[in-house]
């Protein structure tokens, strides 16, 4: 169950495909340079190897428990969270008048993927901390930054992100925790939240919850919630640790997976109401929570992508050791049988191609938060709206797709926990679900992202990508087969059914909306396509297809195109002529 970072390839993709060697040569980040970023990421691939995913299994044995009214973490977790704080991981990309490294999102996106492959249960902490930082240093007080945020960016203090309630998902017009004014400019918070990620633990000595509530004034629905910062433990003018505040984990809830993560039921207010803060102006808490959901999205993307590599890494090594014949023939290890090389070729093409959306969508961020130019900032941010939605439902798609076809090559054995197969797919399969499921990223992409500038943003991406369509038909590279065809005729696919969304969007949004994640598929398959393809021309201009990394990156890249983008077809006429049977006739269905 050994995992190696994939350092090289994420390198690749970063430098030749995503984008980031320019925003390093840019100057925008004064302390970054090529050689900087890829000891970064070597070192961030060490520490994932060595001393996260050792314990990813034993963590998924032990589970997280509530003990005594005390959430108990896996042997060696607080241990080696300590080594990572020390290691200064928290602090990548926070601001640097809080201690933080100011470093590009990006290439917090790459570690992000390495943290997840090596130990999803692990890196969910430190992910939601990340958020945290970002929507109070966005969105709160100069007094909320200056107690909290220095010892949230080293990481001696981690976050939480608090939206659910029992009878409030998605949908969070029905939530009802209460927040009343108090004393001194605070308020008591009560009420109760599910399905919170390490709302609590004993890995630091405080954490700092970001809650949503409502005023006793709100108006109804989304419009009247407000958010707000809930310590664990209340602090000193002085920094140091007060008393317990009136907030605590009720339950552990019994999942599928990641089982070494806390996903606790977190109660305020049973001794008359939690202390908290505002954050950002009355009425406004989603838009200051979206600060943190739009780069938690990102990284569940990038997530998906990590667990995807470690399932197919497991898969790899398995078919190398197991020997099987047939009809007489020698045994052979199985990698040799052409439907296992079928299956662990999609893996790892799958993978390349969730990792080239995520990494490309991050730098685009970077740029709209960064860019000198404002014009190149306008530009990047409407990019990286464009491509959220697709990095986290595509590349969370791919982990649970990569899991399962991890199991396959298995056989039989996969389906016996132990040779650690299952647990990919039982920690891949939440991703989906989490921070917007992915039907809802698909409804946010046809309703919200395809209208942008009245459709002209779409045709400007899909334009960017058939421009790099015909640099490969235009090599005439016999080693990319029909890689230039194959994507032309998916942009031409996404091109027609982008166009009569936008149409239906006019007369008929939920004909649209039964067409969005066939739609988000499409262009995942097409967009990802054309960026592997981008890497192949990288990889025969810079090696002339000499060397054998770049042959593979050209053969990936080929295979990707010839076996999984033509489903853009099916998925174009199952958008444009298969709404009838969800808009028309589904009822009947279920009647029946």
């Amino acid at each position: 169950m050994s995992y190696t970072a994939p350092v090289a390839d994420i390198l690749f993709t970063l430098n030749h495909i995503a984008g980031f060697s320019g925003l390093a040569e840019s100057g925008i980040f004064e302390d970054l340079d090529g050689d900087t970023a890829e000891a970064i990421l070597e070192e961030a691939g060490r520490f994932a190897a060595d001393e996260l995913a050792p314990l990813n299994w034993t963590g998924d044995q032990q589970m997280s428990r509530l003990v005594d009214g005390k959430v108990v973490t896996p042997d060696g977790w607080s241990e080696v969270y300590q080594k990572w704080v020390a290691n200064g991981w928290g602090s990548l990309t926070a601001p640097k008048a809080f201690g933080g490294q100011g470093l590009p999102h990006s290439l917090a996106l790459a570690a992000d993927e390495m943290w997840n492959a090596a130990n999803m249960a692990f890196g969910l902490c430190p992910l939601l901390t990340q958020g945290a930082v970002e929507a109070i240093n966005a969105h709160g007080s100069q007094a909320l930054k200056d107690k909290y945020l220095a010892k949230m960016v080293s990481g001696e203090w981690t976050g939480t992100m608090q939206l659910t309630e029992p009878q409030a998902g998605s949908d969070l017009c029905f939530l009802k925790t209460r927040a009343i004014p108090s004393d001194g400019g605070t308020y008591k918070i009560s009420g109760t939240k599910i399905y919170i990620t390490y709302g609590d633990h004993e890995m630091t000595e405080n954490i700092i919850h970001l809650v949503l509530a409502r005023l006793p004034d709100a108006p109804a629905g989304t419009r009247g919630i407000s958010l707000f910062l809930v310590p664990k433990y209340l602090v000193n003018d002085d920094g140091s640790m007060g008393a317990r505040n009136d907030n605590y984990c009720a339950k552990l809830e019994h999942k599928i997976g990641i089982h070494a993560s806390p996903t606790c039921v977190m109660i305020f207010g049973d001794e008359g109401g939690a202390t908290g803060w505002l954050v950002g102006k009355p009425n406004r808490g989603l838009n200051a929570m979206f600060t943190m959901m739009i780069a938690a999205r990102l990284a569940v993307g990038a997530q998906g992508v990590g667990i995807a590599d470690r399932a197919f890494q497991h898969a790899l090594n398995y078919s190398r050791d197991r020997k099987q014949g047939g009809n007489g023939a020698a045994m052979v290890p199985i990698i040799k049988h052409p439907d296992v090389a079928r299956m662990l070729l999609n893996m790892k093409a799958k993978i390349a191609a969730a990792r080239c959306i995520s990494l490309t969508a991050g730098v685009a961020m970077d740029l709209w938060f960064h860019a000198r130019d404002e014009a190149e900032r306008q530009q990047a941010g409407t990019l990286a709206a464009l491509l959220t939605p697709v990095a986290k439902a595509f590349g969370t798609d791919v982990g649970v797709e990569v899991a399962s076809e991890g199991i396959q090559v298995h056989g039989g054995m996969g389906y016996v926990e132990e040779t650690g197969a299952a647990q990919y797919l039982r920690d891949a399969r939440i991703a989906p679900i989490y921070e917007g499921t992915n039907g809802i990223q698909a409804i946010d992409l046809v309703t919200r992202k395809l209208p942008m500038g009245g459709g002209q943003v779409i045709a400007g991406y899909i334009a960017e990508l058939t421009a790099i369509v015909r640099d490969v038909q235009a090599s005439n590279e016999p080693s990319f087969g029909l890689m230039g065809e194959r994507l032309s005729d998916a942009l031409q696919a996404l091109d027609e059914t982008s166009r009569w969304l936008l149409d239906a969007l006019k007369d008929s949004p939920n004909t649209a909306m039964a067409g969005a994640t066939p739609y988000l598929r499409l262009f995942g398959l097409a967009a990802g396509g054309v960026y592997l393809a981008k890497g192949a021309l990288a990889s025969a201009r810079t090696a002339n297809g000499d060397t054998r990394t770049a042959k593979a990156r050209i053969a990936l890249a080929r295979h990707f195109a010839e076996h999984l983008v033509p489903e853009t077809g099916g998925l174009k006429m199952a958008v444009i002529s298969g709404h009838a049977t969800i808009v028309g006739a589904a009822e009947d269905v279920f009647a029946a």
